[in-house]
């Protein structure tokens, strides 16, 4: 469990991206959003994140710690155009805090979250434990987008005739990520790491404002 739990939990949010915009891809590739370069470039850096996670995670299950380091920089750089397309995107389509549903709050919140928390993680580099817990909360942070349309693919879009029972299960989904990290931080440490308590801290509190006001 040691050695496979983020290279495992890497494959599926890589699978995840993919089955979530599987429409853009293979199923209705003529579709607005597959012409607009905003949409385009910020869909090229999210697959990049993700490709680049289970490259570098690899990596580290295989031991060898020079190539992380040398793949670094090629996660730091799509983590900023991950965080800069988004940001342009709300900026773009999005008048207001006012006119923004809840979750999009919450998504905001979360990518600015994400920036802060890959920034961390490049400064603690070092801190191995530390670090891959700071890079995997902040994926899991900017899954909102992802997990609502895999939602969407699936039978759960006609199971779910209500905005209430729509919001449960996709937070609930959502959260068993982070149970998942808590758990392997039990297994391994026999305790909570800092970072994943705080993260999930951090991801009920979004919730809140993002309902909330």
């Amino acid at each position: 469990m040691k050695k496979y739990y983020f290279f495992v939990v890497s494959i599926i949010l890589l699978v995840l991206s993919f089955i979530g915009f599987s429409d853009n891809l293979i199923t209705d590739v003529g579709q607005e959003s597959n012409s607009d370069p905003k949409f385009i470039i910020h869909g090229l850096f999210c697959f990049a994140w993700f490709i680049i996670l289970v490259i570098q995670t690899n990596f580290i299950k295989k031991g060898n710690y020079k190539a992380h380091m040398t793949y670094g920089i090629a996660g730091l750089l799509a983590a900023l155009g991950v965080f800069i397309t988004t940001l342009y995107i709300f900026i773009v389509i999005y008048k207001g805090w006012d006119n923004m549903r809840p979750d999009v709050k919450a998504n905001r919140l979360f990518m600015l979250s994400f920036a802060v928390l890959v920034t961390q993680a490049y400064l603690k580099r070092k801190k191995l434990a530390t670090h891959k817990r700071l890079m995997f909360v902040a994926t899991f942070y900017m899954l909102g987008p992802i997990l609502g349309r895999v939602m969407g693919h699936s039978i759960l879009n006609t199971l779910l005739v209500s905005d209430l029972s729509w919001d449960i299960t996709f937070i609930g989904i959502w959260s068993l990520f982070f149970v998942s990290l808590l758990m392997y931080d039990w297994a391994i440490l026999k305790k909570i790491h800092p970072v994943s308590y705080l993260g999930v801290l951090g991801f009920c509190v979004i919730w809140m404002i993002s309902f909330l006001t």
